[in-house]
């Protein structure tokens, strides 16, 4: 017999199932290694998202406090009438409020000089503010009124950090004094911080007065232009995708619609905005600085989002939905608009959700269109008058505050950015509960 056939009927080395040989031991270790890799980069992203969030709210919430001087002031009819008389009206008004403001402290036992300029330095110009309150209201002549004025941004950045004694350098605007006097006007309890409605609710207030700026007339004007990206884009996209998706036929037109679609969802927002500042204000003549143009710039901007997304819901519903449907003799148009379109519903919302938070987000097209921060400047009277009316958006108002010199003003930005993030985050959560309401099993 050969050495040959001996080997053959050697014993050969048996291998079970639970052992783990090298190869298996390498694939295994390669598996945790990229487990490990993904719960780094998950890990990474969430302390990036928690420090971006501690930033803008460490930077934002200032906005939502502010600063007041209140003081109790009683104008007399003689007093009113000298004052109407002379020729400078403010400075008398500023005079009789200065009097009032050392009596308030000399009744609590704090000696303190307020001078008219300490007085302007701190509180800015009061005298056109107590005039024009007075000329509304000339029945609260002899009785005593509280007045709460906004301190000047600076005296506000004393009180929330952003100007300390350490290394304080004096100027017209601010003198070392004055932080002397506001600190014996807190211990009177007569400068006190409380939360600042007016940054809610006001308007833009121009760039002397960041202690007066709100956002509430911007969140208004997004309101109108959302509603007119939402009535335009959502039953125009819905039905172009319902075409090229169930109803158009494969041919050279209908790609190079799909082509064009996917093209125009790259095409960078300022482009919108040419567009739109050409066709429809300088060819159609609407309204400059209106919600109803800003509503159509975006709206152009937006189709392609919710086109692409719609599409995709549509093409998720099985075909046997559709197979079924038309077995049992219904028609294409009633296939589609009994069975498919309400199965691709939660799709079709959740994509129109993130086109309009887009939309809310965009800043450059509306730039291009005039709806900048300034414009502002009130709430419009009527409810078509908010479509019409000059307006800006929170996007546009919070760039107009970054790019202003005043630290006072870059605080109200992060403060808007803090409101925007709150209606995206409100956006998203009516996305969900509209899916989860309207999802079915098949």
């Amino acid at each position: 017999m050969s050495d040959a056939s001996m080997d053959s009927t050697a014993p050969r080395q048996s291998r079970t199932l639970l052992e783990t040989d090298a190869r298996t031991r390498r694939r295994n270790a390669a598996e945790k290694r990229f487990r490990m890799y993904g719960l780094a980069a998950i890990g990474i992203g969430l302390f990036f998202l928690i420090v971006l969030a501690a930033s803008i709210l460490r930077s934002g919430l200032p906005a939502f406090t502010q600063t007041v001087l209140s003081v109790d002031f009683v104008l007399t009819q003689e007093q009113f009438d000298k004052a109407e008389g002379t020729l400078f009206k403010t400075k008398a008004y500023e005079g009789y409020f200065n009097a009032a403001l050392v009596s308030q402290l000399q009744s609590q036992g704090l000696e303190a000089e307020v001078d008219a300029k300490a007085a302007e330095r701190i509180l800015g110009k009061t005298g056109s503010t107590i005039r024009e309150f007075y000329r509304a209201n000339p029945d609260q002549l002899g009785q005593e009124v509280r007045f709460d004025l906004s301190v000047s941004s600076r005296v506000d950045g004393y009180f929330k950090g952003r100007v300390t004694r350490d290394g304080f350098v004096e100027s017209r605007f601010l003198m070392l004094a004055d932080l002397d006097l506001v600190d014996a006007l807190t211990e009177g309890g007569i400068i006190r911080q409380q939360f600042n409605w007016n940054f809610v609710t006001g308007a833009d207030s121009g760039v002397d007065n960041p202690g007066g700026a709100g956002i509430g007339a911007s969140v208004v004007g997004s309101f109108f232009m959302m509603l007119v990206v939402l009535v335009l884009s959502l039953p125009i996209g819905v039905a172009a995708s319902i075409y090229l998706e169930e109803f158009a036929p494969q041919n050279r037109f209908t790609d190079l619609i799909e082509v064009n679609i996917s093209n125009l969802a790259a095409v960078p927002s300022i482009v919108f905005g040419i567009l739109g500042l050409a066709v429809f204000i300088q060819f159609m003549h609407l309204p400059q600085s209106a919600p109803l143009v800003g509503g159509l710039v975006l709206t152009l901007m937006t189709l392609p989002t919710i086109i692409i997304s719609t599409r995709a819901s549509l093409k998720a519903v099985p075909p046997s939905i559709r197979d079924a449907a038309l077995g049992l003799g219904a028609s294409k148009m009633q296939s589609v608009f009994h069975h498919v379109l309400p199965l691709a519903a939660p799709g079709i919302l959740t994509g129109t959700i993130i086109g309009l938070a887009q939309a809310l987000g965009e800043t450059a097209p509306l730039l291009l269109i005039g709806m900048v921060g300034f414009v502002a400047r009130g709430y419009p009277e009527t409810f078509a008058a908010g479509f019409t009316d000059p307006n800006s958006a929170m996007p546009a108002q919070i760039y107009t505050w970054a790019s202003r010199a005043d630290a006072g003003f870059y605080e109200k930005a992060w403060g808007g950015i803090i409101v925007l993030l709150l209606f995206l985050l409100t956006m998203n959560i009516i996305a969900i509960i509209l899916r989860r309401r309207f999802e079915r099993r098949w």
